[in-house]
């Protein structure tokens, strides 16, 4: 996570952060995966995502599975290296 991005965090609702972490250590999720992972409510998830939207942490996506919800994932930047990861699990 980048230092100006970790500012941007700091000041958001704690449930915006536990749906940051969740999207950091689960990879991209629809909103329904957010409820179910991080165990909040689906407006506290949201409000969250919305959140995370206006300071561009989070991107919104079409999920393809199922066109009528959306897919959310960190923006690139954002985004830990999946090899990284696969190499320490």
């Amino acid at each position: 996570m980048a230092e100006s991005d970790e500012e941007d965090i700091t000041d958001l609702p704690p449930s915006a952060k536990l749906v940051y972490k969740v999207l950091e250590y689960k990879g991209p999720l629809t909103q329904k995966g957010i409820v179910e992972e991080s165990m909040l409510s689906a407006r506290t998830v949201r409000y969250a995502l919305e959140r995370l939207e206006e300071v561009d942490v989070v991107s919104e996506d079409v999920y393809f599975a199922d066109a009528r919800q959306n897919l959310y994932e960190l923006t690139t930047d954002d985004a830990p290296d999946q090899q990284d990861q696969a190499v320490s699990d």
